[in-house]
């Protein structure tokens, strides 16, 4: 993990440009005359593996939740509306879930659901659970360390027992599990005795799952796209310079053509729209080739056999290809891709495999592929593990997360004073300790020790009590639940971790690639072991 988004706790440091880090200023593209400044601490993009653009030929973006930022006050709520209504009306939950409401604030990624157990767990990089709940009940120590705290029968916390939250989606469907859980055990009977925890989370996913597949949420963005996504007016100058310096660009998305098209146009209009036409193919200019249905994580694999399929543009129609060379058509009754000012757009397809889209841009090495996307596992894992190639993963949350660390450094310093006053105390006792024990000392020394003891065990419980106070407020600070997204107390989170391990670069937000050079060679900031840190002054 790139240390640089928690470590910027001292004295301001050249290599952490200290400009505002609340909107102070407007960010400028770096190509513009403006641009090449100080860029704002929450724009700030994070490296993990050193990575030099220069050898990037080629830079690829997923849609929804990268180049689409949707808004959760919005988006999810309308998501969570619509399971809510497939639940009662098609699973035949109780129609009182009607009048449940949801808190868009409340989850956040990096979470995993207890899916038999009903529990919703916060943990480290070492699979150990610091945070528990069951339903919205906070459990005990006790429960938490009786439940989950056997290193001899640690669980893995994959599938089929758990289910990981890691994608900005996943939080209503968690929300609304915890919803379920409390409403099971508050009113037994309620919901058939047959259905338990597990088989809750598995209604609501089948109720997730037929939003989209009846396309009601697709709908209902396209009609008013500005209430549901936000407006990122950089993404298009972030693409025309990435295109100037040399690179191809290309969109993969699980979306189909007619929403993409629609999004696409919504986010790109300013730039390309035309007065007398709103939805026009105009910002098919800034790629060279867009696939759609892509089916990720699938398609990145190799082995992958799906037919790859061209659209065409208007109607939506597919034509088969060879691979995607265009294929003659039998007959002449179907139109070919032959629109006129089309052909030297982008060609759009759907389906297909990671080894169509090498083809089809004239890749010859994996790692010449930058992908940027927002999924753990169906964007990052699957392109760097599989393939090979480097990869950037949108982290929205991070740029409060750092403006807050920056804020809160003082009170961060004062935490570590107070462990380590801790640790000091602590020592002194057990030194106390053992020369009451074994050491020979005459009666009037003794209890001079017990007194000392005593006064020791006061400071350590005072001192406990301070620091235990201090980081309970700091940490809901970040979120009133689960705290920071990318710790566990002192550890790394599971979150945190994925991404260390995954992600070559972490941003938070797509367009953060339009304030850096597009040659510019990421490296990451010195790693610390314990000992090291130790010895660094904050």
């Amino acid at each position: 993990m790139d240390e640089s988004h928690r470590t910027f706790v001292g004295d301001k440091s050249p290599n952490v440009p200290m400009a505002s880090s609340d909107g102070g200023h407007k960010p400028f593209i770096w190509s513009s005359s403006e641009g090449g400044h100080d860029i704002d601490i929450g724009k700030h993009i994070f490296c993990n593996r050193s990575l030099n653009m220069k050898n990037i030929v080629s830079v690829g973006f997923d849609m929804d939740y990268t180049l689409a930022q949707y808004k959760p006050e919005t988006f999810e709520s309308l998501a969570y509306e619509g399971t809510i209504k497939n639940l009662v009306y098609n699973l035949g939950y109780p129609r009182e879930l009607l009048d449940w409401s949801f808190d868009w604030k409340y989850m956040v990624r990096g979470l995993v659901l207890d899916k038999r157990r009903g529990n919703i767990l916060k943990m480290d990089r070492h699979k150990y659970v610091k945070v528990a709940y069951h339903g919205f009940r906070e459990l005990s120590k006790e429960e938490k360390v009786g439940t989950y705290g056997n290193t001899l029968l640690r669980d893995s916390f994959d599938e089929p027992d758990y289910a990981l939250i890691d994608t900005l989606f996943s939080l209503a469907e968690a929300y609304l599990f915890a919803q379920l859980v409390d409403f099971q055990d508050r009113n037994p009977g309620k919901v058939s005795e047959r259905v338990d925890y597990a088989h809750m989370y598995k209604d609501v996913r089948a109720a997730v799952d037929l939003c989209h597949r009846d396309g009601t949420l697709n709908q209902t963005v396209a009609k008013d796209p500005e209430r549901y996504i936000n407006k990122d007016t950089s993404i298009v100058p972030m693409l025309k310079m990435l295109r100037d310096s040399g690179r191809s660009t290309f969109l993969v998305t699980n979306s189909l053509w007619d929403y993409t098209n629609i999004v696409m146009n919504f986010l790109c209009e300013s730039c390309t729209m035309k007065s007398s036409n709103r939805m026009n193919f105009d910002w098919l200019q800034y790629f060279d080739v867009v696939i759609t249905g892509s089916a990720k994580p699938g398609f990145f694999h190799e082995d992958n056999r799906a037919n790859l399929f061209e659209v065409e543009h208007v109607s939506g129609m597919l034509f088969n290809t060879d691979n995607g060379s265009p294929m003659p058509q039998v007959g002449s009754a179907s139109p070919r891709l032959s629109l006129k000012g089309l052909n030297k757009m982008c060609r759009v397809f759907q389906g297909g495999s990671v080894g169509h889209l090498h083809k089809l841009l004239s890749i010859e090495s994996s790692s010449q592929v930058l992908y940027v996307g927002d999924h753990i596992y169906g964007d990052i894992l699957r392109s760097k593990k599989v393939l090979g190639w480097r990869t950037m993963l949108v982290v929205s949350e991070l740029e409060r997360e750092v403006e807050l660390l920056w804020k809160l450094r003082d009170t961060r310093k004062q935490l570590r004073l107070l462990r380590n006053q801790r640790d000091f105390i602590e020592d002194k006792i057990h030194r106390v300790k053992w020369s009451l024990k074994f050491e020979d000392v005459d009666v009037d020394e003794k209890h001079k020790m017990s007194s000392a003891l005593d006064e020791l065990e006061s400071q350590r419980k005072q001192v406990r009590s301070a620091h235990q106070q201090a980081q309970r407020e700091c940490h809901q600070k970040f979120h009133k639940v689960w705290g920071q997204l990318m710790k566990t107390g002192y550890q790394n989170s599971r979150f945190a971790h994925q991404v260390e391990r995954f992600a070559c670069l972490y941003t938070s937000q797509v367009s953060n690639l339009s304030l850096y050079s597009p040659d510019k060679y990421y490296r990451p900031s010195e790693d610390f072991m314990p000992h090291e840190f130790d010895i660094i002054p904050i």
